[in-house]
């Protein structure tokens, strides 16, 4: 379901199922060798050629899922969202933007932030809330796993309830870890399978209807191991429900975080 200015303490009423930390994995700083896809979508991005992704067409969902993440924001998600994006400084790529709802809470150390959003009313609305705000905003049309932009070109890179509606986890992150800067972030914000037995039968149980309702999005990814196996290193996570007390809600299990590349 697919996006601060100050930090926020973790939140009293989201009880903490988990906590995880993890030394960063040293990784190679060579750049990945692009290939002739990866150079056209990057020279498309020079000339300013972004055409729009006519398959990712979720007019009722979109509609949704906005009115959605405006209520969230009063039932405690904006803390999170503050939490999720504190302390990010330089060039910041935001994959999967939404409607900008994320937008509000970047702080001022953030130089520019691209926030890249393939869906037409939805990218429609995160550009009238970029024109709302002082921070430097530069919306654009593109896809995970398909980035139009040069190898180590950012700093950190977000992804608030993106990894779940993405049709390849895996080339997505791949493609994540190419543009960051050797030692750039990852920050995530995701909803996860359960590891009981119980919840996770029921989200794949969920998930044979639940991806046609609401946008493609899977509620039974385990997206910690994703992005573990995709070469981040993971600093820090917590895991926690949201609403909190939700019980049957198969997207309420959350982790918030930071990876490193």
């Amino acid at each position: 379901m697919g996006g601060t200015a100050a930090s926020a303490a973790p939140m009293a009423s989201a009880p903490q199922l988990s906590s995880i930390t993890a030394a960063s994995v040293t990784l190679s700083s060579n750049s990945i060798e692009r290939s002739p896809a990866v150079a056209a979508r990057v020279a498309g991005c020079r000339l300013g050629c972004m055409s729009s992704n006519e398959q990712v067409r979720h007019p009722h969902f979109a509609r949704f899922l906005e009115w959605k993440a405006a209520r969230d924001e009063t039932r405690g998600q904006a803390e999170l969202r503050d939490e999720l994006l504190d302390g990010l400084s330089g060039r910041v790529l935001e994959v999967g933007a939404g409607s900008g709802v994320n937008f509000p809470h970047y702080p001022a150390s953030v130089s520019e932030l691209v926030a890249l959003e393939p869906e037409s009313y939805l990218r429609s609305r995160a550009e009238e809330a970029a024109a709302r705000l002082p921070l430097e905003i530069r919306v654009v049309d593109g896809l995970a796993g398909e980035l139009p932009f040069e190898d180590g070109s950012f700093d950190a890179a977000v992804v608030t309830f993106v990894l779940c509606s993405v049709p390849d986890q895996e080339r997505a992150l791949s493609d994540l870890r190419r543009v960051l800067k050797p030692d750039g972030e990852l920050r995530f914000y995701e909803h996860v399978r359960g590891h009981e037995p119980a919840r996770s039968r029921w989200q794949n149980a969920v998930d044979r209807v639940w991806p046609q309702l609401m946008g493609g999005c899977h509620p039974n990814r385990d997206t910690l191991a994703a992005i573990e196996r995709s070469g981040f290193g993971v600093e820090r996570c917590r895991g926690f429900h949201f609403p909190p007390g939700a019980l049957v809600d198969p997207v309420a299990l959350r982790i918030l975080g930071v990876a490193r590349r």
